[in-house]
């Protein structure tokens, strides 16, 4: 059986800022709910960072994308 070659699209290929705006979403809600999850446990501090990294990527991709 062949192996696969990825192709030059593949996100295996791209660069890291290129990957992580094609998972943007999925970062964002996985920081939340990592931040969900240090409230939980009593830990708001540690909550309040991972949500500023996550404002932080929004903020960024929101700077980068023209209006209307």
């Amino acid at each position: 059986m062949a192996e696969s070659t990825p192709s030059p699209e593949s996100p295996a290929l791209l660069p890291v800022g290129a990957l992580a705006e094609l998972y943007l979403g999925n970062l964002l809600y996985a920081l939340e709910r990592c931040a969900l999850s240090l409230d939980d446990e009593g830990k708001p501090a540690d909550a309040a960072f991972y949500r500023g990294i996550g404002r932080q990527l929004a903020d960024a991709r929101g700077r980068a994308t023209p209006p209307g």
